[in-house]
Protein backbone atom coordinates (compact mmCIF):
# COMPACT_ATOMS: atom_id res chain seq x y z
CA UNK A 1 0.00 0.00 0.00
CA UNK A 2 2.86 2.34 0.67
CA UNK A 3 4.61 1.19 -2.14
CA UNK A 4 1.68 2.20 -4.31
CA UNK A 5 0.97 5.50 -2.40
CA UNK A 6 4.97 6.59 -3.30
CA UNK A 7 4.45 5.44 -6.80
CA UNK A 8 1.67 7.53 -7.18
CA UNK A 9 3.22 10.57 -5.57
CA UNK A 10 6.11 10.22 -7.98
CA UNK A 11 4.26 10.14 -11.17
CA UNK A 12 2.09 13.01 -9.99
CA UNK A 13 5.02 15.08 -9.73
CA UNK A 14 5.76 14.26 -13.69
CA UNK A 15 2.06 15.82 -14.28
CA UNK A 16 1.87 19.32 -16.27
CA UNK A 17 -1.22 19.67 -13.22
CA UNK A 18 1.99 19.59 -10.80
CA UNK A 19 3.91 22.02 -12.53
CA UNK A 20 1.27 24.58 -13.09
CA UNK A 21 -0.30 24.58 -9.63
CA UNK A 22 3.76 25.16 -7.93
CA UNK A 23 4.00 28.16 -10.54
CA UNK A 24 0.69 29.11 -9.18
CA UNK A 25 1.67 28.69 -5.76
CA UNK A 26 5.22 30.34 -6.43
CA UNK A 27 4.00 33.67 -8.05
CA UNK A 28 0.54 33.58 -5.42
CA UNK A 29 3.35 33.89 -2.52
CA UNK A 30 5.71 36.25 -4.01
CA UNK A 31 2.93 38.49 -4.37
CA UNK A 32 1.61 38.42 -1.05
CA UNK A 33 5.09 38.97 0.37
CA UNK A 34 5.35 41.97 -1.62
CA UNK A 35 2.46 43.23 -0.08
CA UNK A 36 4.02 42.23 3.79
CA UNK A 37 7.19 43.82 2.76
CA UNK A 38 6.39 47.07 0.85
CA UNK A 39 3.15 47.75 2.94
CA UNK A 40 2.63 46.01 6.52
CA UNK A 41 6.29 45.97 7.73
CA UNK A 42 7.35 50.20 7.07
CA UNK A 43 4.59 51.79 8.43
CA UNK A 44 4.25 48.63 11.69
CA UNK A 45 0.63 47.95 10.13
CA UNK A 46 -1.04 45.03 11.78
CA UNK A 47 -3.58 43.43 9.96
CA UNK A 48 -4.91 40.03 11.24
CA UNK A 49 -2.10 38.08 9.73
CA UNK A 50 0.16 35.59 11.18
CA UNK A 51 2.68 38.28 9.18
CA UNK A 52 1.25 41.18 11.29
CA UNK A 53 1.50 39.27 14.57
CA UNK A 54 5.37 38.46 13.53
CA UNK A 55 5.66 42.01 13.18
CA UNK A 56 4.33 42.69 16.92
CA UNK A 57 6.45 39.98 18.07
CA UNK A 58 9.83 41.53 15.83
CA UNK A 59 8.91 44.92 17.85
CA UNK A 60 8.47 43.81 21.23
CA UNK A 61 11.99 41.48 21.21
CA UNK A 62 13.76 44.74 19.96
CA UNK A 63 12.17 46.34 22.99
CA UNK A 64 14.29 43.52 24.75
CA UNK A 65 17.11 44.53 22.72
CA UNK A 66 17.16 41.33 20.59
CA UNK A 67 16.87 41.30 16.72
CA UNK A 68 14.46 39.17 15.23
CA UNK A 69 14.00 39.44 11.95
CA UNK A 70 9.88 39.12 10.44
CA UNK A 71 10.53 36.76 7.97
CA UNK A 72 12.44 34.20 10.65
CA UNK A 73 9.22 34.76 12.75
CA UNK A 74 6.88 34.32 10.34
CA UNK A 75 8.69 30.69 9.67
CA UNK A 76 8.66 29.63 13.07
CA UNK A 77 4.87 30.38 13.25
CA UNK A 78 3.99 28.88 9.81
CA UNK A 79 5.91 25.67 11.02
CA UNK A 80 3.55 25.36 13.93
CA UNK A 81 0.41 25.54 11.68
CA UNK A 82 1.37 23.00 9.19
CA UNK A 83 1.32 20.33 11.45
CA UNK A 84 -2.21 21.41 12.25
CA UNK A 85 -2.88 21.82 8.50
CA UNK A 86 -1.64 18.38 7.63
CA UNK A 87 -3.21 16.50 10.40
CA UNK A 88 -6.98 18.47 10.11
CA UNK A 89 -7.51 19.14 6.95
CA UNK A 90 -5.85 16.91 4.04
CA UNK A 91 -2.88 15.64 3.18
CA UNK A 92 -3.19 17.65 -0.33
CA UNK A 93 -3.60 20.87 1.42
CA UNK A 94 -1.27 20.20 4.13
CA UNK A 95 1.76 19.27 1.34
CA UNK A 96 0.81 22.25 -0.78
CA UNK A 97 0.66 24.62 2.37
CA UNK A 98 3.95 23.23 3.38
CA UNK A 99 5.47 24.82 0.26
CA UNK A 100 3.71 27.99 0.79
CA UNK A 101 4.77 28.72 4.01
CA UNK A 102 8.37 27.90 4.14
CA UNK A 103 8.97 30.24 1.28
CA UNK A 104 7.44 33.07 2.44
CA UNK A 105 9.72 34.14 4.14
CA UNK A 106 12.51 33.93 1.95
CA UNK A 107 10.38 35.82 -0.51
CA UNK A 108 10.59 38.04 2.17
CA UNK A 109 14.57 38.29 1.99
CA UNK A 110 14.32 38.22 -1.82
CA UNK A 111 12.31 41.62 -1.91
CA UNK A 112 14.56 43.31 0.65
CA UNK A 113 17.58 42.52 -1.73
CA UNK A 114 15.82 42.89 -5.01
CA UNK A 115 14.33 46.63 -3.57
CA UNK A 116 14.60 47.31 0.19
CA UNK A 117 11.43 49.65 0.78
CA UNK A 118 13.64 52.10 2.32
CA UNK A 119 14.42 53.42 -0.96
CA UNK A 120 10.46 53.56 -1.73
CA UNK A 121 9.73 55.91 1.23
CA UNK A 122 10.31 59.45 0.69
CA UNK A 123 11.91 61.82 3.67
CA UNK A 124 9.22 62.94 5.68
CA UNK A 125 6.99 59.95 5.20
CA UNK A 126 6.85 56.58 7.61
CA UNK A 127 5.38 54.04 4.71
CA UNK A 128 5.89 53.52 1.10
CA UNK A 129 2.06 55.14 -0.16
CA UNK A 130 2.81 58.57 2.57
CA UNK A 131 -0.83 57.25 4.17
CA UNK A 132 -1.42 54.49 6.43
CA UNK A 133 -5.22 53.86 4.53
CA UNK A 134 -3.15 53.61 1.53
CA UNK A 135 -0.99 51.19 3.04
CA UNK A 136 -4.11 49.24 4.11
CA UNK A 137 -5.98 49.10 0.77
CA UNK A 138 -3.01 48.16 -0.97
CA UNK A 139 -2.07 45.48 0.94
CA UNK A 140 -5.77 44.17 1.23
CA UNK A 141 -6.10 43.91 -2.05
CA UNK A 142 -2.78 42.31 -2.77
CA UNK A 143 -3.27 39.82 -0.30
CA UNK A 144 -7.23 39.12 -0.90
CA UNK A 145 -5.89 38.16 -4.58
CA UNK A 146 -3.60 36.03 -3.58
CA UNK A 147 -5.57 33.83 -0.78
CA UNK A 148 -8.55 33.53 -3.77
CA UNK A 149 -5.68 31.89 -6.11
CA UNK A 150 -4.23 29.57 -3.68
CA UNK A 151 -7.59 28.87 -1.89
CA UNK A 152 -9.14 27.57 -5.65
CA UNK A 153 -6.18 25.34 -6.06
CA UNK A 154 -6.99 23.91 -2.49
CA UNK A 155 -3.41 25.73 -0.77
CA UNK A 156 -3.23 28.81 1.30
CA UNK A 157 -0.47 31.86 2.23
CA UNK A 158 0.16 29.62 5.35
CA UNK A 159 -0.71 31.50 8.78
CA UNK A 160 -4.05 32.64 9.61
CA UNK A 161 -5.23 31.00 6.38
CA UNK A 162 -4.46 27.47 7.86
CA UNK A 163 -6.65 28.53 11.03
CA UNK A 164 -9.27 30.00 8.59
CA UNK A 165 -9.26 26.75 6.65
CA UNK A 166 -10.18 24.74 9.82
CA UNK A 167 -12.42 26.87 11.17
CA UNK A 168 -14.25 26.85 7.17
CA UNK A 169 -14.15 22.81 7.33
CA UNK A 170 -15.44 21.88 10.55
CA UNK A 171 -17.39 24.58 11.05
CA UNK A 172 -18.73 25.59 7.91
CA UNK A 173 -18.42 29.49 7.82
CA UNK A 174 -17.56 31.14 4.72
CA UNK A 175 -14.22 31.29 4.47
CA UNK A 176 -13.93 35.35 4.82
CA UNK A 177 -15.60 35.40 8.00
CA UNK A 178 -12.96 33.05 9.19
CA UNK A 179 -10.26 34.76 8.56
CA UNK A 180 -12.57 37.98 10.18
CA UNK A 181 -12.65 36.44 12.91
CA UNK A 182 -9.50 34.74 13.42
CA UNK A 183 -7.41 38.19 11.97
CA UNK A 184 -9.43 39.96 14.55
CA UNK A 185 -8.20 38.68 17.81
CA UNK A 186 -4.70 38.91 16.21
CA UNK A 187 -5.10 42.07 15.21
CA UNK A 188 -5.51 43.36 18.90
CA UNK A 189 -2.40 42.18 20.12
CA UNK A 190 -1.23 45.20 17.90
CA UNK A 191 -1.82 46.89 21.18
CA UNK A 192 1.65 45.78 22.28
CA UNK A 193 3.46 48.07 19.67
CA UNK A 194 1.02 50.44 18.29
CA UNK A 195 -1.71 53.08 19.69
CA UNK A 196 -5.39 52.78 19.61
CA UNK A 197 -5.51 54.56 16.06
CA UNK A 198 -3.37 52.34 14.45
CA UNK A 199 -5.02 49.10 16.32
CA UNK A 200 -8.81 50.17 14.59
CA UNK A 201 -6.74 50.83 11.61
CA UNK A 202 -5.49 47.18 11.36
CA UNK A 203 -8.71 45.70 12.21
CA UNK A 204 -10.59 47.37 9.50
CA UNK A 205 -7.95 45.82 6.95
CA UNK A 206 -8.48 42.82 8.67
CA UNK A 207 -12.64 43.38 8.23
CA UNK A 208 -12.43 44.11 4.96
CA UNK A 209 -9.94 41.38 4.02
CA UNK A 210 -12.56 39.10 4.96
CA UNK A 211 -14.83 40.98 2.25
CA UNK A 212 -12.88 40.90 -0.31
CA UNK A 213 -11.88 37.51 0.44
CA UNK A 214 -15.46 36.33 0.18
CA UNK A 215 -15.80 38.74 -3.24
CA UNK A 216 -13.02 36.86 -4.92
CA UNK A 217 -13.85 33.68 -4.03
CA UNK A 218 -17.35 33.85 -5.22
CA UNK A 219 -16.45 35.06 -8.11
CA UNK A 220 -13.44 32.60 -8.55
CA UNK A 221 -15.97 29.51 -7.62
CA UNK A 222 -19.02 30.45 -9.70
CA UNK A 223 -21.03 28.14 -11.17
CA UNK A 224 -24.24 28.14 -13.42
CA UNK A 225 -27.40 26.40 -12.22
CA UNK A 226 -29.30 26.19 -15.34
CA UNK A 227 -32.70 25.14 -15.78
CA UNK A 228 -34.44 24.04 -19.05
CA UNK A 229 -37.62 22.92 -20.39
CA UNK A 230 -38.02 21.64 -23.32
CA UNK A 231 -39.76 18.61 -25.21
CA UNK A 232 -36.53 18.11 -27.39
CA UNK A 233 -34.71 17.78 -23.61
CA UNK A 234 -33.25 14.00 -24.69
CA UNK A 235 -31.19 16.34 -27.67
CA UNK A 236 -30.45 18.93 -24.61
CA UNK A 237 -29.64 15.28 -22.15
CA UNK A 238 -27.37 14.12 -24.78
CA UNK A 239 -25.37 17.02 -25.40
CA UNK A 240 -24.40 17.65 -21.72
CA UNK A 241 -23.69 14.65 -21.13
CA UNK A 242 -21.54 13.47 -23.72
CA UNK A 243 -20.56 16.98 -24.88
CA UNK A 244 -20.27 18.97 -21.48
CA UNK A 245 -19.38 15.99 -19.61
CA UNK A 246 -21.53 17.04 -17.03
CA UNK A 247 -24.42 14.86 -15.03
CA UNK A 248 -27.90 16.28 -14.81
CA UNK A 249 -31.22 15.49 -13.02
CA UNK A 250 -34.83 15.30 -15.37
CA UNK A 251 -37.76 16.67 -13.51
CA UNK A 252 -41.72 16.32 -14.59
CA UNK A 253 -42.85 19.55 -14.92
CA UNK A 254 -46.49 20.37 -15.92
CA UNK A 255 -47.00 23.96 -17.11
CA UNK A 256 -49.53 25.84 -15.03
CA UNK A 257 -51.27 27.86 -17.91
CA UNK A 258 -51.37 25.22 -20.68
CA UNK A 259 -51.58 21.83 -18.33
CA UNK A 260 -49.13 20.41 -21.03
CA UNK A 261 -46.43 18.26 -18.72
CA UNK A 262 -43.29 18.35 -20.07
CA UNK A 263 -39.40 17.79 -18.94
CA UNK A 264 -37.08 19.90 -17.18
CA UNK A 265 -33.64 19.35 -17.24
CA UNK A 266 -31.13 20.96 -14.36
CA UNK A 267 -27.29 21.71 -14.59
CA UNK A 268 -24.63 22.79 -12.84
CA UNK A 269 -22.55 24.70 -15.15
CA UNK A 270 -19.43 26.75 -15.69
CA UNK A 271 -19.63 29.91 -17.14
CA UNK A 272 -18.05 28.98 -20.37
CA UNK A 273 -20.24 25.37 -20.46
CA UNK A 274 -23.00 27.80 -19.97
CA UNK A 275 -22.09 29.51 -22.99
CA UNK A 276 -21.93 26.69 -25.02
CA UNK A 277 -25.27 24.75 -24.32
CA UNK A 278 -26.71 28.52 -25.10
CA UNK A 279 -25.41 27.97 -28.77
CA UNK A 280 -26.16 24.86 -28.69
CA UNK A 281 -30.04 25.57 -28.27
CA UNK A 282 -29.72 28.02 -30.63
CA UNK A 283 -28.20 26.20 -33.70
CA UNK A 284 -30.46 23.23 -33.08
CA UNK A 285 -33.02 25.46 -33.84
CA UNK A 286 -34.78 23.88 -29.71
CA UNK A 287 -37.27 25.37 -28.56
CA UNK A 288 -36.97 25.80 -24.67
CA UNK A 289 -37.69 28.09 -21.71
CA UNK A 290 -34.37 28.83 -19.78
CA UNK A 291 -33.52 29.83 -16.53
CA UNK A 292 -30.28 30.46 -14.64
CA UNK A 293 -28.58 31.33 -11.36
CA UNK A 294 -25.19 32.03 -9.82
CA UNK A 295 -23.62 29.39 -7.59
CA UNK A 296 -20.77 30.65 -5.81
CA UNK A 297 -19.95 26.76 -3.46
CA UNK A 298 -20.43 23.34 -4.80
CA UNK A 299 -19.65 20.15 -2.73
CA UNK A 300 -19.61 16.70 -3.86
CA UNK A 301 -19.34 14.64 -7.27
CA UNK A 302 -19.11 18.39 -9.39
CA UNK A 303 -15.82 17.24 -10.71
CA UNK A 304 -15.83 13.56 -11.51
CA UNK A 305 -18.14 13.26 -14.64
CA UNK A 306 -15.30 15.36 -16.57
CA UNK A 307 -12.47 12.55 -16.06
CA UNK A 308 -15.08 10.19 -18.07
CA UNK A 309 -13.72 10.72 -21.84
Amino acid sequence: MKQDTLKDSLRYLGTFKFWKELLIMTLGMAVAAAGVYYFMIPGKLVIGTISGLSIVLSNLAALAGVTIKVSVIVTAINAILLILAWLLIGHEFGAKTVYTALILGPLLEFWEKVLPYERLIEPGQTSVMGDIWFDLLCFVLILSISQTILFHINASTGGLDIIAKIVNKYFHFDIGTSVTVAGALIGLSAFAINPFRMVVIGLVGTWINGLALDYFTAGINRRKRVCVVSKDYERVRRYIIEDLCRGCSLYEVTGGYSGEKSMEVQVLLTQDEFSALMNFLKAGGIQAFITAGNISEVYGLWNRGKHRR
